[in-house]
């Protein structure tokens, strides 16, 4: 069974947000990660990166894919984690800890009520295993 943290806010892509004042730290899930297999390339975005709700963030490769990472919230990258750049397997080995990606600075906290709760999205992986 995958790991769902409390305390965060998920997407059906499978991105999870923690949010704090007007900024949301963004990465994969644990249920993700183990989809995804091995990963060994994260494509940060850039800062300053504008993003809409649901639009392409960035982009992770795995041994098996690339997928797109979606933004959670819409706004404006103000900080990334270069950390994945040397390291992209921390993804996998601490999705939600060492593993985070990108931090935006929210333009619309209104879409936060979009996000689905722990317990939501746990129902929502159940219905996919």
């Amino acid at each position: 069974m995958s790991e769902v943290k409390q305390g965060l806010k998920y997407t059906k892509e499978h991105e999870w947000a923690l949010i704090e004042g007007n900024r949301a730290k963004v990465g994969v899930t644990d249920f993700a990660q183990a989809h995804l297999g091995d990963i060994v390339y994260v494509d940060l975005p850039h800062l300053g990166k504008e993003v809409k709700q649901g639009e392409t963030l960035l982009v992770v490769e795995s041994v098996k894919t690339a997928s797109d990472v979606y933004a959670p919230l819409s706004g404006k990258v103000v900080e990334i984690n270069n950390l994945l750049s040397k390291n992209p397997e921390k993804v996998n080995s601490d999705p939600y800890g060492e593993g985070w990606m990108a931090v935006i600075e929210i333009s619309d906290p209104e879409e936060e009520a979009e996000l689905l709760s722990p317990e939501e999205y746990k129902a929502h992986i159940e219905t996919l295993s």
